[in-house]
Parts: structure tokens; C-alpha cells; sequence
């Protein structure tokens, strides 16, 4: 068992998640990265599902509740739709538990694009599914879709930032500090 290692992995997810209070584009978001990093790195696959979608909660708690506060009556701990975007977290880290037991860039590349594919279509099922705004038919699908095709590029541009991010300055600490190896099992 290797603490140091699970800390200092939660900590990256958590880091990553928390810079949603940065100012930045509409869903260029750490959301895909750390579901995959997640998966890459904890061999005890239930922390790939659980260290990801806790910290995105968590930064959605303080983004709720700090920032959007005046959307919501009163102190909110999910906001509408969180299944389709956890249930999204959750099919990441799928992805990247098959995709990544191997960690190379054509990998992490092929990962944040399957990531940012993943989180269009669930998400914005979600939303045609919920939402007043489109008619529950093939038609108000398609044309809710259609819709969110403008925010794909920055759903993309995010999961390959922050991938990047996140892969690197991992991989690079592992070449500085070789005990830092993958979780086996931990708490």
C-alpha cells in the first residue's frame, strides 16, 4: 500500500476539479480528464469512480452555492441533471479502465476525444430528456443536439488541457520520485 501515492492522485483530481472556479469558457472543464486519469492510475477501480465524482460534487457544491447562489433557493446539493453529468464521470472512467492500462499520448488523446463524445451525448440526452426546451421526440433530440454542437470544441479542448495536464505532471513526478507506483489497494 502506497498512501503518499493515492493522496497525491486525489490531489491532482481534486486540484483539477476545483479550478471550475476559474473563470473559463463554457464546459472547458476538467470533467473527462480526471474520470480517465482516475482510471489510469488507481488500481482499485472503485477509487477511479468515487476520488473523480467526489471532487467534481465538491467543486459543485462551492460553484452552486458561492457562485450561482441566486439560482436556487437555498444551499443546494445537486443541481438538476447531476445524474447525466456523475452518470457521465462514471462511463469515463469506464473507458479509460480499458482504454489506459497502457498510458501513452495516442492513448490519453484517443481518451479525452472518447471522454468529450461520452459527455456530449449523455449530458445532453439529459438535457432533451428534462427540459421544457425541446419536445420529446427524434425531432426535439436532434435539435437539441443540434443545439449543443457549439460547445463541443471547448468540452474537447478541456478534456485535452487538462489531460495533458494532469497525465504530464504526474508521469514527470513519477520520473523524479519512482515510489510513486500505482494504488494497489488503499483506505
Amino acid at each position: 500500500m502506497n498512501k503518499k501515492t493515492f493522496y497525491i492522485l486525489s490531489g491532482f483530481i481534486l486540484f483539477a476539479a476545483l479550478s471550475r472556479l476559474l473563470p473559463h469558457a463554457y464546459n472547458f472543464t476538467p470533467l473527462g480528464a480526471i474520470a480517465l486519469f482516475g482510471a489510469a492510475y488507481f488500481k482499485d477501480k472503485k477509487w477511479a469512480f468515487i476520488i473523480p465524482i467526489t471532487a467534481f460534487w465538491i467543486s459543485d457544491l462551492l460553484l452552486n452555492n458561492l457562485f450561482y447562489s441566486a439560482y436556487y433557493e437555498g444551499f443546494t446539493w445537486f443541481t438538476s441533471g447531476f445524474l447525466y453529468l456523475y452518470g457521465s464521470i462514471a462511463m469515463i472512467a469506464v473507458l479509460g479502465y480499458y482504454l489506459l492500462k497502457k498510458v501513452t499520448i495516442g492513448r490519453v488523446i484517443g481518451g479525452a476525444l472518447g471522454a468529450s463524445l461520452i459527455f456530449f451525448i449523455v449530458s445532453n440526452f439529459g438535457v432533451w430528456i428534462s427540459s421544457p426546451l425541446y419536445p420529446l421526440s427524434a425531432e426535439g433530440l436532434i435539435a437539441c443536439y443540434t443545439a449543443a454542437i457549439p460547445f463541443f470544441h471547448n468540452t474537447l479542448g478541456g478534456n485535452l488541457v487538462y489531460s495533458a495536464l494532469l497525465f504530464g505532471a504526474y508521469e514527470w513526478l513519477k520520473v523524479q520520485y519512482p515510489s510513486l507506483q500505482p494504488v494497489e489497494s488503499q483506505v
